[in-house]
């Protein structure tokens, strides 16, 4: 069978198996045909029309990318036009400048793709986690149910990235060209707006 697109969930670490569920079912409601695979090796990333990267543990994330040599692949897919869905650690790892709200530096391995400043545990830890509806007009959205789980935020934005959503006055979603980013899960909320953008742009990416 030929495939349309090929969209991956890296391995390294985190909530992968919500994602492969939910860009199946993007893909179903786009009628896009494709392949949905984890991935993980340099090889994998290379056949990729997109990528996610999951929420989880972003230092653990970048330690087990550079192991695996996939860290600089990584990157220079993405810098290459390659688009991404990064949501929580995903969205850290993507980040161009990361700090902790409580130990402050991180010196973790990053992509450092997406213009952003993001601290991590902005929210406090796992007991902390909640959920609230907020506005996606970009994607045509009220009412998203977004979840928030030990998450980040993002407290700076260069020029080129757009804020696609915000909670509390901080951008909670944004994008930079083909590069999406979320401080909350996405394939937890029910509601595949933001795995369907990601599609969207892997049709494009896979005609260039």
């Amino acid at each position: 069978m030929a495939y349309q697109v090929k969209v991956g969930v890296t391995t390294f670490q985190g909530d992968v198996e919500e994602h492969l569920l939910a860009l199946r079912e993007a893909m179903r409601r786009l009628n896009v045909k494709g392949e949905v695979v984890t991935a993980k090796l340099p090889e994998e990333i290379e056949q990729l029309d997109a990528v996610v990267i999951p929420g989880g543990e972003s230092t653990v994330m970048g330690r087990l990318a550079q192991r695996s040599r996939s860290l600089d692949v990584l990157r220079r897919r993405i810098l290459e036009g390659l688009p991404v869905l990064g949501t929580c650690a995903g969205l850290i790892f993507l980040a161009s400048r990361v700090y902790d709200r409580v130990v402050g530096e991180t010196r973790q391995p990053i992509l450092g793709v997406l213009d952003v400043t993001v601290e991590r545990n902005s929210y406090g830890r796992q007991r902390d986690s909640f959920e609230v509806q907020i506005t996606v007009p970009k994607l045509g959205r009220e009412g998203f149910r977004a979840v928030f789980i030990r998450a980040p935020s993002i407290v700076e934005v260069g020029p080129e990235v757009e804020v696609l959503a915000r909670y509390q006055e901080r951008p909670v979603a944004v994008r930079q060209g083909p590069i999406y980013g979320t401080t909350f899960h996405p394939e937890l909320s029910g509601d595949t707006a933001f795995h369907e953008a990601l599609i969207e742009e892997a049709v494009r990416f896979s005609k260039r």
